[in-house]
């Protein structure tokens, strides 16, 4: 049972995600209905689920919930502010029921009652009655009566699911009439106790719509066959034996004579040639509805699962590579020919393997919404949040470790760079601030930047600061750039005034430190009283590169291909003799750097040297090595915690030769190595 209860949580996460999603939106749109039907829907959900697989407190909740919100769906109240704050609340209670946590923490049983009597209030509170004007006199008109052919798949007891639990929850619906089928059980000397053999016909009078009969059904769609039909009389008492009649015709196909059938729809007010239609077709609905249920687009798929099966595809390239170079040696024109295919193979199943564990930016927006939301009302600060290119992929690994860093930054835009609505109007600007996070493809990277219009930061301020604290001397020249870098630094901070929310100087060096664990950079820019920028930049991967394959005296290097420009073969002598570390190829201008100086090696350099021209931020800077062997898929390992913070290196692989090969993070090396020396395309 366990396993289905996680397998519930999951969709329930889901659930919660969307309830929050629509409320967002909501929020803009009050009157929306298919927002509020939304909503509706996705508190239906949790509740049916909750009370099938244990969640008592959930199921319980929700329903209150779910009271209230009929209600607003009904024309009996309208959504404003207090619907809205106690319904995100909520949302964010029903993450701790979910967890079981009701019963452990006396913080959130407090909570769980305060909230649940808030709720009530609202239920009860008539102030809002009849807000919207509705046709009709009587709110029995919209009574409507649903026929439902409810078949379980035999063996859905497997899957934790009892049945019945499903009947008792439309009952709740409305009033309700249930036909029990028994003829499918097989002798008793056959009978599997685990299996279901049983199926129903239902009639249901509700005021709730055909979508919300579905959803009761949500966790079973693809384990039965289900049908829900509307039919025109409202009254089940007179009419159940008909419709039970009727649709025993249509789904065992009796040989009924057609002016029998025929009375009995007029008898239902139906409209006779629709429903004959729909008899004369009975297995071209059951075919049809057997293909929707065999037509499956996604499944869920266990992380774990997904970084075992991320393990295999590692094991896989080094495994290959080893095969390449094996096949190198024997010259064996037909082994070359199967390793060339198999490299093909390799490198298929490694970018298909790349798709699968990539998640797009959007799933982690609800979070970012919601805090923007929240901490803005808290602050009392009028702001908007927008999200560009939230279709953008990134390793979910990746994906999971930023979320918390964006968080922190996205408070200190709140908190320290966006402006109070009155100082922004003083200022000529429009009293709603603006946050947007843009995410967008590089090459083999991707770029977030979180992009604010506030107050700005001011590079004098924090040189000053810097210098109070003995970071920078009042000598020292520091570009915008690296002044803004400084924010980065161990309890470094310009904020005037501690607050909740930020202003300690604690988090930053955080966010920096994080970001670069995953082989990622973040750079600011700001403007003073135009706003502020801050771009991080991250690869796609975390798990496989292709790389250039180097030598540095007797030591094997891999630089990403991906920053990788062109190759020059230089003369050592014309190396050394360069001033200021310039050299002039094809007619443009580059700083360069010595790996073997830089890196400390004191051995003799070749006559001749390879000049690799790598991206660094807007340009082309020079790394000069020994050799240069050609391109290489390095599974990145990591170097452990003896390594953990040295700067210039991302990571090391394993070579086919079981050499292992360190590979070079060129971005932190070329900052480390340029310090004031301007970078020249």
């Amino acid at each position: 049972m366990d396993k289905f209860k996680d397998k519930f949580k999951e969709e329930a996460s889901d659930n919660i995600n969307d309830l929050e999603n629509a409320l967002l939106e909501l929020e803009k749109n009050t009157t929306n209905k298919d927002l509020i039907e939304r909503v509706f829907r996705a508190m239906h959900s949790l509740k049916g689920g909750g009370a099938m697989f244990g969640f008592t407190a959930l199921s319980e909740f929700t329903h209150n919930l779910e009271t209230l919100y009929d209600k607003v769906r009904n024309g009996l109240k309208v959504i404003d502010r207090k619907i809205l704050d106690i319904t995100f609340e909520a949302a964010d209670h029903m993450k701790s029921l979910l967890a079981d946590e009701l019963m452990t923490n006396n913080e959130i049983k407090t909570k769980h009652k305060q909230l649940a009597a808030n709720i009530e209030s609202l239920i009860s509170d008539d102030t809002q009655t009849d807000v919207i004007p509705k046709s009709g006199s009587s709110s029995e008109s919209s009574i409507k009566t649903y026929y439902i052919y409810f078949e379980p798949n035999p063996d859905i007891f497997a899957n934790g699911t009892n049945p019945l639990y499903l009947i008792d929850e439309l009952n709740s619906l409305g009033n309700c009439k249930v036909f029990a089928h028994f003829n499918k059980i097989p002798p008793i000397d056959e009978i599997d106790i685990n299996k279901c053999y049983t199926y129903w016909e239902i009639l249901l009078a509700t005021s709730t719509d055909e979508n919300s009969i579905a959803d009761v059904f949500i966790f079973v769609e693809d384990q039965c066959k289900l049908e829900i039909d509307e039919v025109a009389d409202n009254d089940i008492t007179i009419h159940a034996d008909f419709i039970h009649a009727i649709t025993r015709l249509a789904i065992e196909k009796k040989d009924v004579g057609i002016v029998e059938i025929k009375n009995l729809i007029k008898k239902l007010k139906l409209n006779a040639n629709v429903a004959l239609a729909e008899l004369n077709e009975p297995e071209k609905r059951i075919e049809s509805s057997k293909v929707k249920e065999t037509t499956i687009s996604s499944i869920r798929v266990s992380s774990i699962k997904l970084d075992q099966m991320m393990n295999l595809v590692s094991e896989l390239v080094t495994t290959q590579a080893r095969l390449t170079l094996f096949a190198e040696k024997t010259n064996n024109t037909e082994l070359n020919a199967i390793v060339e295919n198999m490299q093909k193979l390799s490198r298929q199943i490694r970018d298909n393997a790349f798709d699968i564990v990539l998640i797009p930016i959007e799933t982690m927006l609800i979070r970012f919404q919601r805090l923007v939301r929240d901490l803005s009302q808290e602050l009392k600060k009028n702001v908007v949040f927008e999200a560009i290119g939230a279709e953008t992929e990134l390793d979910k690994t990746i994906i999971e470790t930023l979320t918390d860093p964006i968080l922190h930054i996205l408070r200190n835009c709140l908190d320290h760079g966006i402006e109070l609505p009155e100082v922004r109007k003083k200022l000529g600007k429009p009293e709603q601030g603006k946050i947007i996070l843009k995410s967008f493809y590089s090459g083999t990277n991707v770029h977030i930047q979180i992009i604010d219009d506030g107050a700005g930061i001011d590079p004098e301020k924090i040189r000053k600061k810097a210098i109070q604290k003995g970071i920078i001397s009042e000598n020292d020249e520091l570009s915008d750039t690296e002044i803004f870098d400084l924010v980065f630094m161990p309890g470094f901070s310009t904020a005037e005034n501690v607050t909740d929310v930020s202003g300690r100087g604690v988090g930053m060096d955080v966010v920096k430190r994080n970001i670069n664990e995953l082989r990622g950079d973040v750079v600011v820019d700001s403007e003073i009283n135009k706003g502020t920028t801050l771009t991080i930049r991250l690869p796609l991967t975390l798990s496989i590169i292709d790389g250039l394959l180097v030598r540095i005296d007797n030591d094997l290097y891999v630089i990403p291909l991906s920053v990788v420009n062109k190759i020059h073969v230089v003369d050592h002598d014309s190396i050394s003799s360069k001033f200021n570390n310039l050299i002039v190829l094809d007619g443009v201008q580059y700083s360069f750097f010595v790996l073997r100086n830089e890196l400390g090696y004191k051995s003799e350099p070749p006559k001749t040297e390879r000049l690799i021209l790598v991206s660094y931020e807007t340009g082309l800077v020079g790394l000069v090595v020994d050799e240069v062997f050609g391109e290489n898929q390095a599974v990145l390992k990591s170097l452990g915690k003896l390594y953990k913070n040295q700067a210039l290196i991302s990571g090391a692989t394993i070579l086919g030769d079981g050499t292992v090969a360190l590979v070079l993070d060129t971005n932190k090396m070329i900052k480390k190595f340029s310090k004031n020396s301007e970078i020249i395309n």
